[in-house]
């Protein structure tokens, strides 16, 4: 069932048109960029942007902040909020179950489907970017300075790239703080994607548990920014999507970003777990 599942989401052409828009838009950003060589100013615009002239392979990063805010959650609320609903408003559900086939590895299926396509969007921006980024921008190393003070020589060390707190990045640096970025927007992805699954097994449209994911998520974005819901802004979905720029700072600030996994953890198992109990004694009709 889960090949199944992985085959159909491979053959339908929204998949890659989908993941082919998310990695569109980075690459029409960095030829802009490229040719017109103005950035905003640092803090400004999303973020590293301003740093990719100097060093492309920044620029992973930068894409990632380019389609973290709309793009990317709408794409995986659109996989998520199809997989149950869609297959009821064909008219196609009552027929899967009809075969030896259980509503919880159904389930099971279109949860490993829309892991896959997550991590495949997130994966494929980043990887695409990178090549946009070397091949636009170069990587030149950075010089930075590091003096000891006193009778200690200054010594210029050139590094690939400056964190956000202004110390040298290595190439490997820039390469396990990217990977962890990936993996921390793969995962508030999930969350997103665990929201309109749920509701995907509540109604029989597709459309209506897209919709109702998003504005789940416009919701939480408002609430955020709202000191009268203080109360309740640590736990809201959305509160912590920027915490994977702390994997670019020296030191890594893991206090933010460890919070971010914990609420996106209990939101993937707790609308998951719903999800699950919902399907499992829902009357299929359709």
């Amino acid at each position: 069932m889960i090949g199944v599942e992985l085959l159909k989401l491979a053959r339908r052409p929204r998949s890659w048109v989908s993941i082919g828009l998310l990695c569109g838009l980075p690459v029409l950003v960095a030829v802009f960029v490229a040719v017109t060589h103005l950035v905003p100013p640092p803090g400004q615009g999303p973020t590293l942007l301003s740093a990719v002239l100097s060093n492309g392979s920044l620029y992973p990063a930068a894409a990632l902040a380019i389609v973290l805010p709309i793009f990317l959650p709408v794409a995986v609320a659109v996989v998520a909020g199809d997989a149950i609903a869609g297959e009821a408003g064909a008219g196609m559900l009552r027929y899967l179950l009809a075969r030896p086939v259980g509503r919880t590895r159904l389930l099971l299926a279109k949860l490993i489907a829309l892991i896959v396509y997550t991590l495949a969007a997130v994966v494929a921006v980043a990887v695409t970017a990178y090549i946009t980024g070397r091949l636009l921008f170069g990587s030149q190393p950075v010089a930075v300075t590091n003096s000891g003070g006193g009778i200690t020589p200054t010594i210029i060390v050139a590094h690939a790239a400056t964190s956000l707190s202004g110390t040298a990045l290595t190439p490997a640096d820039i390469l396990t703080r990217t990977i962890g970025a990936i993996a921390f927007i793969g995962v508030s992805m999930l969350g997103v994607g665990a929201i309109a699954l749920f509701l995907s097994t509540i109604t029989d449209s597709s459309l209506g548990a897209t919709l109702g994911a998003l504005a789940a998520l416009v919701t939480s974005e408002v609430l955020v920014t709202l000191n009268a819901a203080g109360a309740v802004s640590p736990y809201l979905p959305t509160r912590y999507w920027l915490a994977w720029v702390d994997f670019f700072r020296q030191p890594i600030l893991w206090r933010n970003i460890d919070r971010g996994f914990l609420v996106q953890g209990v939101y993937v198992v707790v609308l998951l777990g719903a999800a699950w109990a919902n399907f499992a004694t829902k009357d299929i009709t359709s």
